[in-house]
């Protein structure tokens, strides 16, 4: 029995000088280690070790700098690291961490061209980075913020929830899972899928997969741009230009005090994931019985939205309804072709001011909405047109028999907010408008002016004793023994909007 003790204890005098021989936890180990896993020389403030049931350690205030400037302020921090080991991996001298667990890891991005930013993050300082050399079966960050910092002082805050990699090893193909917080516009994202391995001398062909969503997303973030709206989708290629696909859906999209409209999309693009630029290969947005088509490209710092848009077959209605407070005044048909400009964000500045619209359109056979309006327009057609059809038609209008359909055709542009035309044409069975103005987004206010032809001349337009009162104009107004020619102004607001004779020609 003594000899039996006398062995055992050999043997563990020997473990125990063997273990202590070959522990890889002593901070003369570590710290190199979290300098590899983290890409940052690192400062700890107190460590001790740990035993059971686990191998490793435990350390508390870290801090971080960037290997390729140190003396610049710090990179970031961290309050706990946590790893933790195996002992069947100590006893068959594995070098291998079964867990890395660190809270609260603050990092600070100063900021893009600024230059702090190029003080910190010199070119090639990437190539500093390639990974640890130890395998970590899995490294989890928790409870952690993502700063950028921005020209005027401010930030934008990711926070952090979790975010898990497994098999993190130099020259691996390491997987992640990632639940966060976007900055702006705040929405929750969750992505899981594969990263590497990761080429530290050239980090844009790093190989990257995966699915993603982002749910929660408050769009008035981004300016006068109201909803929330729900994301998801796929991505893969090399990090610089990720091919990516995505559904979307805002139940209550709207624009300034525009109506809330259902709306859905699909997109194909590529993203630029060391930049954040997005090129749109095919972006299809429905509203309503209307599909617009997209592509282009958000591109630049500070970034800038180009974008060329066409609707084909769809409906007018649908595409004014979130620009829209109040009842849509007119229904049919839409043709669009235009391209939009969207320009950097900055303090003050809504989506409207921000957006600047260059395009043509054509609404070959609309109708208005308001039932008044409807029956003046079908009156007045009937009245402008030059045959003797025109009796049977007002009485047929006077019986309540009224279908009025026009057209509307011309160019317009649409800058901080107020849509311009130089030309649009509006037609009616018996006449046809040609205006110019304006029409302000902010409070739905028209100002066009422009001529009026009919068939008939202008006695035949009115009715009793106006007719009576405008037959000796006839003369003045006719043009080339084609009917009236009238000056006119459509002006007004929401509820008040108003066409009146304009003979001065008021601007």
């Amino acid at each position: 029995m003594i000899g039996t003790a006398v062995a055992v204890f050999a043997l563990l005098v020997a473990g125990a000088f063997f273990a202590n021989a070959h522990w890889p936890f002593r901070y003369r180990i570590v710290k190199p280690m979290l300098e590899g896993v983290l890409g940052s020389q690192v400062q700890i403030s107190s460590y001790h070790r740990t035993y059971f049931p686990h191998p490793g350690f435990v350390a508390i205030g870290l801090t971080l700098r960037r290997k390729s400037a140190p003396d610049l302020p710090l990179l970031g921090s961290a309050d706990e690291l946590l790893v933790q080991g195996r002992w069947s991996d100590l006893l068959m001298l594995r070098t291998r961490v079964a867990l890395v667990d660190i809270t609260a890891l603050h990092i600070v991005v100063p900021a893009i061209g600024s230059h702090a930013n190029h003080e910190d993050f010199p070119p090639g300082s990437a190539s500093v980075f390639s990974g640890p050399d130890t395998l970590i079966d899995e490294l989890r960050i928790h409870r952690s913020v993502l700063d950028i910092m921005r020209q005027n002082g401010e930030r934008y805050s990711f926070p952090i929830i979790e975010l898990d990699l497994r098999n993190f090893q130099k020259g691996r193909a390491n997987t992640f899972t990632v639940n966060m917080q976007n900055a702006r516009p705040w929405g929750i994202i969750q992505s899981t899928g594969s990263f590497g391995p990761l080429i530290a001398q050239d980090l844009g062909k790093t190989p990257v997969s995966g699915t993603f969503s982002f749910s929660s997303v408050k769009l008035s973030d981004v300016g006068d741009v109201r909803g929330t709206l729900t994301s998801s989708g796929s991505f893969r290629g090399p990090l610089a230009a990720m091919a990516a696909t995505a559904n979307a859906e805002t139940p209550d999209f709207a624009v300034h005090r525009g109506k809330p409209t259902p709306a859905r999309g699909d997109v194909r693009c590529t993203v630029n994931g060391l930049t954040g630029e997005v090129v749109f290969d095919r972006v299809a947005v429905e509203s309503g019985e209307t599909t617009i088509i997209a592509s282009g490209g958000i591109l630049g710092s500070p970034k800038i939205a180009n974008l060329d848009v066409s609707v084909l077959k769809g409906r007018t209605e649908d595409v004014l309804r979130p620009f829209i407070q109040n009842n849509i005044p007119v229904t049919g048909p839409m043709w669009l072709r235009a391209h939009a400009y969207v320009g950097p964000a900055h303090e003050g500045a809504g989506f409207l001011e921000r957006l600047y619209v260059t395009g043509a359109f054509d609404v070959p056979a609309e109708r208005a909405t308001d039932k008044a309006t409807e029956e003046n327009l079908s009156k007045f057609s009937q009245r402008a047109q030059k045959s003797k059809a025109g009796a049977a038609n007002d009485e047929s209008a006077q019986n309540g028999n009224t279908d009025a359909l026009t057209s509307l055709k011309g160019t317009a542009q649409i800058r901080d907010g107020i849509a311009s035309s130089p030309r649009l044409t509006f037609k009616i069975a018996g006449a046809q408008a040609t205006l110019n103005g304006t029409f302000n987004f902010h409070g739905e206010i028209a100002h066009l002016t422009g001529n009026l032809a009919m068939q008939s001349d202008i006695s035949h337009a009115a009715t009793g004793f106006k007719s009576v009162l405008l037959k000796p104009l006839d003369p003045f107004l006719k043009k080339r023994k084609a009917g009236a020619v009238i000056p006119i102004a459509v002006t007004g607001g929401p509820g008040h909007y108003q066409i009146s004779q304009d003979l001065l020609h008021m601007k």
